[in-house]
């Protein structure tokens, strides 16, 4: 219900729009101009290695790492799944760490390395993380398989490095290769299909533990 008064406030409303609109016509010329210049994406300058060789781009500033690799590089295997790192597709390698790419500004990564699924192995030579999911049948669409692959192998390398995750019972003792310290680790990549297991079975291949 409106009352007596919500017509006045509503024409007094109208008026200050009117009021606001006229002073914005009655700007000198090339005031607008200025204005929408101020919408322009700032560009940067940035250089990353990403799979051994040195790539120099200059973006704009809002750009994500994974929309780097993939529409200025072409480097199309880490796919966008939700974009809002929450499903582990985009997971790259960045100094020896995963990230979710989609999180993250290229810019931030200036003189990063950079390993994406393209720079861990290629058809005719797979990396033994690639080649276990094909052998365990590890994926089934294969739309999260590239960020599932990169995280295992840096998985490996954490727990290779003593870092703890939540379920390590010993936080002095050296970190074990489990299938629940590897389910723990890589629950942050969502598979769809469901392979979950199978994805298990590679990545303990892969340490060097009977699957």
């Amino acid at each position: 219900m409106t009352g007596p008064g919500d017509f006045d406030l509503n024409r007094r409303e109208l008026v200050a729009g009117g009021s606001a609109a006229a002073a914005l016509t009655s700007l000198p010329r090339g005031a607008h101009a200025e204005t929408t210049s101020m919408d322009r994406p700032t560009r940067m300058k940035v250089s990353l290695t990403v799979n051994g060789q040195r790539r120099d781009l200059e973006l704009d500033t809002r750009t994500s790492l994974l929309d780097a690799a993939r529409e200025h590089l072409h480097l199309t295997g880490s796919k966008k799944g939700c974009d809002h790192g929450q499903c582990g597709a985009c997971t790259m390698i960045v100094d020896g760490r995963r990230i979710n790419a989609c999180l993250t500004l290229a810019v931030m990564h200036q003189g990063a390395e950079i390993t994406t699924i393209e720079g861990l192995g290629q058809p005719d030579t797979l990396h033994p993380m690639q080649a276990a999911f094909v052998k365990h049948d590890g994926y089934q669409c294969g739309y999260c398989t590239p960020g599932q692959i990169c995280s295992g192998v840096a998985v490996l390398a954490e727990i290779k490095a003593g870092i703890p995750s939540h379920v390590t019972a010993d936080l002095n003792a050296a970190s074990q290769v489990t299938e629940a310290e590897i389910r723990e680790r890589m629950s942050g990549n969502i598979c769809r299909c469901g392979a979950y297991s199978n994805i298990v079975e590679a990545i303990t291949e892969v340490a060097g533990r009977p699957a």
